[in-house]
């Protein structure tokens, strides 16, 4: 008896965090520096801050040119690979393998997973845009789903605090759709891309081309960035992680951070299966872990618990978490676990050449290009009767080389310093409706090589999603042409959900109980000491990319919990 009190003794913690990416490194940061000895546990292996393999290697150091072989594609990357883009030599060791990671799909779902410490904030784009009440008030006033039990004004705050730690280098364009938040001077526009502005906005006043918002350091203050952070040189070289810590990720920011407090664990190879309830107490006591090496089975028992695992990953655990109270899965009341599955869904847009400017050029690869913000369906003036929500863009201007085939030797560096035409290219990216149809669900009789039942995804993208497509690419064409662009061509190859890496939904925020998962403090309505904070709690996906917003609400709700406890409420 005295050892089982010693063992439990040991597994003990003020807090548990599930995930170790954007919103758990967020959470643990929050949480140990309040004084919360905290455990992360992390599904994947351990990796720290200067890990990363090929961090320096230049193009010529890596096999085909970067290219993974169609051979290991097919018996490692079948279906991340899908976007025909993602795998390369330079990132394939932070991607799973899917022989080794299975999932089923009455629908296709491209499902884009890297377990290690930091998660995918080693990869992420690192776009940085604030919502605002168009966002957070458009299911309300369109009848959609169930309404946003928060608004702005809720989060405001919040925005500015991790904004200023995080470090979003942007520019200031007044936009109510995308406020301005706390940002380090931009990266700027190329001549092209300024050329491209102005012109846009002669003809289209309400398009406003900007420097991409991008969580890149692009100055460096070390009482505010704090960690193992520096200054961006502009190698883009980002998602194979970054030695001098300059875009934002968990393992040179938030966890360093963390660690520094003394009140921090991490136990990577840990498959969280459930959330223990205790309904006696009506709140969870921990979680059940398995170690991915060993297969020893274990519980670590804490007074809260943070859901961080990712969107799918999260709601796989809470689906998991099955008792007598919910037998559907934790925090269950409504139904609406594992439904109303979002991502953002992009393959359009418009590309061409722009004649000129062949006697200018760029320094560096700056880590963002441009952005162009939502336009459509922001008030009444621009109000669209085909279709609901709306989109922006990413993109910016280049210039290609033109070197002929069969140049060797001198001949062909001579040709590489030769800069060829200019070209300008937008990718739309838009918002996909919180459909209750829209879902992923367990199969409990069939399990993964550690025991785990498999998810079956069963998601598409509707009507309302393929009319917004095709204004998408009339309004890129639109804006190209009146930049002087030629040989214009433009695309609209639909994608599947999962394929913008942008998953949310599953376990959404709401008014009680009986429409939502949580409330409007990101708990589980009837588990108070458990909180969900990454891309399940979002109850609608605007157009914006939305790491930022995961890390304000992480914020905000660590807070709140820590008030809680105060008040002996938790």
């Amino acid at each position: 008896m005295n050892l089982n009190i010693k063992a439990t003794q040991a597994n003990t913690y003020d807090a548990i965090v599930v995930g170790s990416g954007i919103s758990g490194g967020y959470a643990a940061m929050e949480l140990t520096s309040k004084g919360y000895k905290t455990l992360v546990l992390e599904r994947g292996r351990m990796v720290k801050h200067g890990e990363y393999p090929t961090a320096h290697l230049d193009p010529w150091d890596l096999k085909n040119h970067g290219r993974v072989s169609a051979e290991e594609i097919a018996l490692h990357y079948f279906k991340q690979n899908r976007l025909n883009w993602w795998v390369n030599e330079d990132n394939k060791h932070w991607i799973n393998k899917d022989d080794e990671y299975p999932y089923d799909e009455k629908k296709r779902f491209d499902w884009i997973r890297g377990h290690h410490v930091g998660g995918r904030s080693i990869m992420w784009g690192r776009h940085c845009y604030r919502w605002s009440d168009i966002d957070f008030e458009a299911n309300l006033k369109e009848g959609i789903a169930t309404d946003w039990p928060i608004r702005y004004k809720d989060i405001e705050p919040w925005y500015d605090y991790v904004e200023t730690f995080v470090g979003v280098a942007g520019q200031a364009e007044g936009l109510k759709q995308v406020p301005d938040g706390k940002f380090l001077k931009p990266f700027p526009l190329n001549c092209v891309e300024e050329h491209v502005r102005e012109k846009i906005r002669e003809k289209y006043p309400e398009r406003i081309l900007t420097p991409g918002r991008v969580a890149n350091l692009s100055e460096y203050d070390p009482e505010v960035h704090k960690g193992t952070r520096g200054q961006c040189v502009a190698r883009d070289r980002c998602w194979r992680g970054c030695p001098y810590g300059a875009p934002f990720c968990s393992l040179s920011s938030t966890l360093v951070v963390a660690e520094e407090t003394g009140n921090l664990t991490i136990r990577p190879d840990s498959i969280v299966s459930e959330i223990v309830y205790d309904a006696s107490t009506g709140k969870a006591t921990g979680v059940r872990v398995k170690d991915s090496n060993t297969g020893e089975e274990m519980e670590f028992f804490s007074r809260i618990v943070f859901c961080n695992a990712s969107t799918i990953g999260t709601t796989a655990i809470l689906l998991n978490s099955r008792s007598d109270a919910f037998p559907t899965g934790l925090g269950n009341e409504s139904g609406e676990l594992g439904h109303n599955l979002m991502d953002h869904h992009y393959g359009m847009g418009a590309s061409g050449s722009l004649p000129g400017f062949e006697d200018e050029y760029y320094y560096g690869r700056k880590p963002g290009g441009i952005y162009i913000p939502r336009f459509r369906n922001i008030d009444e003036e621009t109000k669209q009767k085909d279709y609901l929500r709306g989109f922006g863009y990413q993109g910016g201007a280049t210039r290609s080389q033109n070197v002929p085939a069969g140049v060797l030797g001198v001949d062909l560096k001579d040709e590489i310093f030769k800069p060829g035409p200019w070209s300008f290219g937008i990718s739309c990216f838009g918002e996909m409706l919180p459909y209750h149809d829209n879902k992923m669900e367990l199969n409990f009789n069939k399990r993964d090589k550690h025991g785990m039942p498999i998810i079956t995804f069963d998601a598409q993208l509707r009507e309302n999603e393929k009319k917004l497509r095709e204004d998408g690419v009339r309004c890129a064409v639109e804006m190209l042409e009146a930049a002087g662009c030629e040989n214009i061509s433009s695309y609209n190859s639909e994608t599947a959900p999962g394929a913008c890496i942008h998953e949310m939904g599953t376990a959404r925020m709401g008014h009680n109980d009986q429409n939502s998962v949580l409330n409007k403090w990101n708990q589980i309505h009837n588990v108070p000491n458990v909180f969900v904070t990454d891309g399940a709690c979002m109850t609608s996906a605007g157009t914006q990319n939305p790491s930022i917003t995961y890390m304000a609400l992480t914020a905000r709700a660590v807070d709140y919990a820590d008030k809680q406890v105060k008040a002996g409420k938790l």
